[in-house]
């Protein structure tokens, strides 16, 4: 509010406010800003604001005169494109902060993130220094949001973003990437001691609990560090590292820091040649099935086969599963590798059918990710391939992980209905390993359940393997599901199986997975 009186005045009124002869006003003091021009007239008019007034106009004369109505006419036009003007630009200014910071925190966005760590890596240019990047993941975060809501979620992130605030140096910079992960500039840094400094006084005040709504949460962060100079480094890698980096804290125990270091890198690089090698595989024919024998207990006959994929890259050679499934998983690529699995899988199961006539029936067990199960469109891919292969729906095994199950349980309880309602049967894989595995059993169409191998290992040494093993054939009995052990190596693994009342098993003493070809051979020989 302006502090004379004219100056309020006019502010407040709707109406023009004209002083003709300042030397005859009694009511009204001159201000103090029309002293020294020697002003004898004003007439001052409001600035109108969409929500409230944003100024004033004054014109003022040197000689006393009268305004007349044409004068204040276009005064007032004048207020009102001063008006106009203003008011667009707030508008704007709204936008572009709306648009550049996270709405419920007010912290700058990955947008202005970026920006502004590109800025710091021009200036480490110049001034040959480093900067860190910190990536912060809060952890076990949604344990909030499931049992509170998302509102005490929401304030639990306001009083995280205030509390890490104080861990910052003067001109760090702190952004909100969205959910529960934030990430810190640390500019102009000698080393990298600096940067871990920061993540340790992170550390140190999240120790103290969070107080919301009367409820006490004690929280805990994750956090990634990356370290570059100015040189060929972009922001967007920096970040990459950090949030790799954060990660690997995870998988060491939450709570902690990781510095991303050379091995990191190297590992990195490694992935996305692989994964861009990988995109590939399927165009270029490397990808090749390895068939495992399933057999009948007690006498061993093959009763079916587990389709395995394998990668023969043309200069890496065979690569272990573990080396790209789980790049495949992450990636989406697992959804058109595990499509060719299937149609090449289904395909060689009908050969065999056909070239088998009166043979007793042979399944094919191919397994089924979390990301193929969430394909709406996979009970269509599944008949389609079933027609095209010619071979029977029972003869289809389908394995599905518990992992997978949990992900979305009502829309996989969905999927596997439609798959149970084209004839095809469903396998619990790695059953066992999960805490909830009867509830599962119980809740989804299973047809079928395979024993992880970790309780086969110690069979017939007095481990209490066997009463695990026994236990789940029994209750598999009474719910109508076949049971197939997983991993036998020994005969006298199999043994106790059969004692156990196992019905099928599966490992390297009935055979390794090797190509069609070979299984063939095997097939022929047990006929």
């Amino acid at each position: 509010m302006p502090a004379d009186a004219h100056s309020r005045d006019a502010l407040l009124g709707a109406e023009p406010l004209i002083v003709e002869d300042w030397l005859r006003e009694t009511e009204l003091g001159l201000p103090e800003f029309l002293h020294d021009p020697g002003t004898a007239s004003t007439v001052s008019i409001r600035i109108h604001g969409a929500h409230s007034p944003f100024g004033v106009l004054a014109i003022q004369s040197a000689a006393r005169r009268t305004f007349t109505r044409d004068e204040l006419d276009f005064l007032q036009a004048i207020a009102n494109l001063l008006a106009q003007a203003t008011e667009r630009s707030r508008s704007e200014a709204d936008i572009r902060h709306q648009a550049l910071h996270d709405p419920l925190t007010g912290l700058p966005n990955r947008t202005l993130f970026v920006d502004r760590l590109d800025v710091a890596l021009a200036q480490a240019r110049r001034r040959e220094s480093l900067v860190a990047v910190l990536f912060l993941d809060v952890d076990n975060f949604k344990i909030v949001n499931d049992s509170l809501g998302h509102g005490a979620g929401d304030a639990l992130l306001l009083a995280l973003s205030a509390r890490l605030d104080q861990s910052l140096r003067a001109g760090d910079t702190m952004a909100r990437f969205g959910g529960d992960e934030f990430v810190i500039i640390c500019g102009d840094i000698a080393g990298a001691e600096e940067a871990i400094s920061v993540a340790q006084r992170t550390t140190a005040v999240l120790q103290e609990p969070f107080v919301i709504g009367e409820v006490e949460h004690r929280v805990s962060a994750s956090i990634g560090i990356a370290v570059g100079s100015g040189g060929e480094r972009v922001a967007e890698d920096l970040i990459r590292e950090a949030d790799a980096a954060m990660y690997r804290a995870k998988e060491r125990g939450r709570g902690g820091y990781e510095l991303y270091d050379e091995a990191m890198r190297a590992s990195a690089t490694d992935r996305l040649t692989t994964e861009n090698q990988l995109a590939h595989a399927i165009d270029f024919d490397e990808l090749r099935l390895a068939y495992q024998p399933i057999v009948a207990l007690p006498d061993g006959r093959p009763v079916g086969f587990e389709a395995l994929v394998r990668w023969e890259h043309p200069e890496r050679g065979l690569v272990p599963p573990l080396d790209f499934i789980p790049i495949a998983e992450d990636t989406g690529l697992i959804v058109p590798i595990g499509t060719w699995v299937l149609r090449r899988a289904c395909r060689q199961a009908g050969e065999w059918r056909r070239a088998r006539p009166g043979a007793p029936p042979l399944s094919i067990s191919v397994n089924l990710s979390a990301r193929q199960l969430a394909q709406p469109d996979l009970p269509r891919l599944v008949a389609d391939v079933l027609r095209e292969s010619g071979i029977a729906p029972g003869d289809l095994h389908l394995e599905i992980t518990e992992s997978s199950l949990m992900e979305d349980p009502d829309a996989a309880l969905a999927t596997m209905a439609e798959l149970r309602d084209l004839g095809v049967r469903l396998v619990l894989d790695d059953f066992g390993t999960g805490y909830s595995s009867l509830a599962y059993v119980q809740r989804f169409p299973i047809a079928m359940l395979k024993i992880d191998r970790s309780f086969i290992a110690d069979l017939g040494d007095g481990s209490p393997g066997g009463a695990i093993v026994a236990a789940v054939a029994n209750m598999a009995r009474g719910l109508g599901v076949d049971v197939v052990a997983e991993g036998v190596e020994t005969e006298g693994q199999a043994a106790a199986l059969r004692e156990l009342g196992c019905e099928y098993a599966q490992g390297y003493l009935y055979g390794r997975p090797v190509p069609a070809a070979e299984a063939s051979v095997l097939l022929a020989a047990a006929a």
